[in-house]
């Protein structure tokens, strides 16, 4: 009896609690929450002119903003998800495509870098390789905790900044 009460009561803790960390796991709110990026502005997502979607679907994080004219999709994926190894020891893979916000057009003489501040404030910072198009970088997510991403892209005399946070669990 002793038994059946104590799996009873741990089966419902387990509903109860599950649910809500899974929603803290995925807070894309674009919000600090406290968390400084040091040397960077706080990841200010209230400007005019920007649209944001933030989802995380099958291990694949993507983030959607718009600025300049421009549409960026973002999408954070790990390494091992995609089968692959880095010998840098790098374990997450970022990538942007680009097109026009009129009609869609793709962008693909774009050229930019990403900077990503970790919880504990340390900096990476990779320029970005143009794959026909798509540009993309790696970096190494070692901690748990929520990550700032900045893009600075520059396409002709545009020159958008583009910021949001990941969530590595």
């Amino acid at each position: 009896m002793k038994k059946r009460t104590i799996l009873i009561l741990a089966v419902i803790f387990a509903l109860l609690t599950v649910p809500a960390m899974a929603m803290q796991g995925h807070d894309s709110s674009g919000t600090s929450d406290g968390h400084d990026m040091k040397s960077t502005d706080n990841m200010d997502h209230g400007s005019q002119g920007t649209q944001m979607d933030q989802s995380s679907m099958g291990g694949t994080f993507k983030h959607h903003d718009m600025k300049d004219g421009m549409n960026a999709d973002f999408q954070v994926m790990s390494l091992a998800s995609m089968n692959m190894a880095s010998d840098k020891g790098e374990t997450h893979h970022i990538m942007v495509n680009l097109s026009q916000a009129d009609g869609g057009a793709p962008i693909k003489d774009a050229v930019g870098k990403i900077k990503v501040v970790g919880p504990d404030g340390k900096e990476q910072i990779s320029s970005l390789k143009n794959y026909n198009g798509i540009l993309a970088g790696n970096f190494t997510f070692k901690e748990p905790g929520k990550y700032g991403v900045i893009c600075l892209l520059k396409n002709g005399d545009k020159k958008p900044v583009f910021k949001f946070w990941y969530h590595h669990m």
